[in-house]
């Protein structure tokens, strides 16, 4: 039976957004293309009528994601705190757990540093978004590049989440949770670690 223009691209819409949680719990090789449309309740004979490649898939899903994930800390700024508010839902346990629906940059990082350019190209433009949201959640968005803050504070923060998913033992990943939010905060403030004022005195 004939699929209707509207129905070809309610399904394609489907793919995209099935794949973007099933990417990011299994990783771009850890999922083939069958599963992948199971997933979305889709045979795999319609993919090509749909996307030119897996990495064209890849490439949508990512944006997809990463579109979602900007638009999550841009809803933050809206709160009283709103930096607060980002330290609040993404150094929290709830998002250590949410692999499927959480950041995909910590989610996907690392493999799609490996992947093609068409693949990489996404995460770039969202590592961007998410500094220009840091930046203007701290009030220094003044030109077109990213501060020093911003681009620490979410290394950080990806980096904790990442360490924290990884550790079996409670204590510690809630541990690196809390430091990394601890940093956030000062690095936001503009204070310098002790390690640093230590250092910059001749203590060490």
């Amino acid at each position: 039976m004939r699929v209707s223009r509207a129905q070809a691209e309610e399904n394609r819409e489907t793919v995209i957004n099935v794949a973007s949680r099933l990417f990011r719990e299994h990783g771009f090789d850890g999922i083939g293309l069958k599963d992948l449309m199971k997933g979305a309740g889709l045979t795999q004979g319609g993919f090509y009528k749909q996307f030119s490649s897996k990495d064209d898939l890849a490439a949508q899903a990512s944006r997809r994601a990463l579109e979602s994930a900007t638009r999550r800390w841009a809803t933050a700024a809206s709160s009283p705190n709103p930096l607060e508010a980002v330290i609040e839902f993404y150094l929290s346990q709830d998002h250590r757990g949410e692999k499927a629906e959480g950041c995909p940059v910590v989610a996907l990082g690392s493999d799609a540093a490996r992947q093609s350019e068409e693949v990489r190209r996404p995460f770039e433009d969202g590592i961007r978004a998410h500094f220009e949201v840091l930046d203007e959640l701290m009030g220094d968005a003044r030109s077109s590049n990213p501060s020093g803050k911003a681009m620490a504070i979410l290394s950080l923060m990806v980096g904790a989440v990442t360490l924290s998913r990884i550790m079996q033992d409670e204590n510690l990943s809630q541990g690196i949770l809390d430091a990394a939010a601890g940093e956030v905060r000062r690095i936001a403030r503009g204070e310098e670690s002790s390690e640093a004022i230590a250092v910059a005195k001749g203590y060490r």
